[in-house]
């Protein structure tokens, strides 16, 4: 896995997944774009990755709900870099939520970052893919091929993204630009807190990862990192429209 002269573009990678990622793909000589919010926290994600590479990434302050972000953050990739070769769709949010407690509120705050974002950002970016013969990566979730109670929202919006990912597949499947998502189970970042966990509520919901998840323990953000690059380099030049799990078996797991 050679990302050498391959220019990367991370959404939300100020922290967690895509923090990992992009400390993952500097190892491997990738030039990155890298998008976040969170100032402080996206120059501390760029530093890191520049004492991996010795080259600096570019480092972009964007939401990825905002349509003028979004085509700022293609314009000046392209400006940079001159092409674009992997886009990594990594940002999105977690709120708890059943159909008898939740809001329209939480879910449009929900699907407009965790879907709609996604849907316009790979509109913009499906033009100079097409010309590198790139490639796509959408973050989804175990919540996207199985269901669970409390999460309403947010499970609607990963099963969202695993039919984008599919379908926009099979539609850039002939210009030979693959599209691939992983599904990751339960990862020790801070999305769970950002959603309204306090500092117990987490501890207990980690402790019980040990029986909702095969291997029997919540799986760290490098081993989706490292699925992640995998899934954009060379080495899977024959798969697209794969939703790959990287949860410690828990979607195969039932209840007995």
């Amino acid at each position: 896995m050679n990302f050498e002269q391959q220019v990367v573009l991370i959404t939300g990678a100020s922290s967690g997944i895509g923090e990992a990622t992009a400390k993952y793909l500097s190892n491997l000589g990738a030039s990155l774009v890298l998008t976040g919010r969170n100032s402080e926290h996206l120059t501390r994600v760029g530093e890191a990755c520049k004492a991996i590479s010795k080259t600096t990434p570019l480092l972009l302050i964007a939401d990825v709900t905002n349509i003028e972000d979004n085509k700022r953050v293609i314009d000046e990739t392209i400006a940079k870099y001159g092409k674009l070769d992997v886009l990594i769709n990594n940002a999105g949010i977690l709120s708890n939520g059943s159909i008898e407690n939740t809001s329209l509120q939480q879910y449009d705050e929900i699907m407009n970052t965790n879907v709609r974002a996604v849907y316009h950002l790979t509109m913009l970016a499906v033009p100079h893919l097409i010309k590198s013969k790139g490639n796509i990566v959408n973050v989804s979730s175990v919540a996207g091929n199985r269901s669970f109670p409390g999460i309403l929202a947010y499970g609607m919006s990963k099963a969202a993204i695993d039919q984008f990912t599919r379908c926009t597949a099979l539609e850039l499947a002939p210009k030979q630009v693959r599209v691939n998502a992983v599904n990751p189970g339960v990862i020790v970042t801070d999305i769970h807190k950002r959603g309204g966990m306090d500092e117990k509520t987490y501890a207990e919901f980690l402790e019980k990862c040990k029986q909702t998840h095969a291997l029997g323990r919540p799986g760290e953000s490098m081993e989706v990192a490292s699925v992640i690059a995998f899934l954009a380099s060379d080495a899977a030049s024959f798969i697209t429209g794969v939703n790959l799990n990287v949860d410690g078996g828990r979607h195969a797991m039932c209840p007995r």
